[in-house]
């Protein structure tokens, strides 16, 4: 009886958190602008200059990418760099971008999720939004799977992917507040 009774909770307790995590999802691809940041004109991310990079050493910060700790994420190059409180890079990855890409910009985690369903209709863990374009939530994820494929091109997605461990590293680093800056 005890074995069944808390097969049954856990099941409860897991639903419940899907439910929850679902509910913030859509609750955030849906806040007001104003909860948003400032988002950056169609005229000024046109012109915004491609970040320097080191040719021999392409896994290397760009320069002029920011100071103090912070997410670099570069459109260009499809890689995330994780920068420590000194400017030290922690880690650094490839990601699968969505469909929909974030103007430069600097931005803020807005909001977190453990566990969703993307609305590609993939189960996706470590969820970190941090902008809204054209009503499509953009933020990093990975997928529960632990694939990293090439967004449904029939649809508007925001979805940053990451590998399974990239995105176990994003989770951690990457608390509501911390400073994202796209670049180019």
């Amino acid at each position: 009886m005890v074995r069944s009774s808390s097969g049954i909770v856990a099941g409860l307790t897991a639903a419940a958190l899907a439910a929850i995590g679902f509910l913030a999802y859509r609750a955030s691809a849906n806040a007001p602008d104003d909860l948003a940041p400032a988002p950056v004109t169609e005229s000024a991310a046109a012109t915004a200059p491609k970040a320097p990079r080191d040719s021999r050493h392409p896994e290397a910060l760009p320069a002029d990418s920011g100071t103090g700790r912070r997410v670099v994420y570069s459109l260009d190059d499809d890689r995330v760099w994780l920068v420590g409180p000194e400017g030290g890079v922690e880690r650094t990855f490839k990601v699968s971008p969505g469909r929909v890409d974030p103007p430069p910009n600097r931005y803020a985690v807005t909001s977190r999720s453990a566990a969703v369903v993307g609305s590609d209709g993939v189960a996706v863990e470590h969820v970190v939004r941090f902008a809204s374009l054209d009503d499509v939530a953009i933020g990093f994820s990975a997928a529960s799977d632990g694939t990293v494929s090439p967004p449904d091109p029939t649809k508007k997605l925001g979805a940053i992917r990451e590998a399974k461990e990239d995105g176990t590293s994003m989770w951690t680093f990457a608390t509501i507040g911390t400073q994202v800056t796209v670049i180019k």
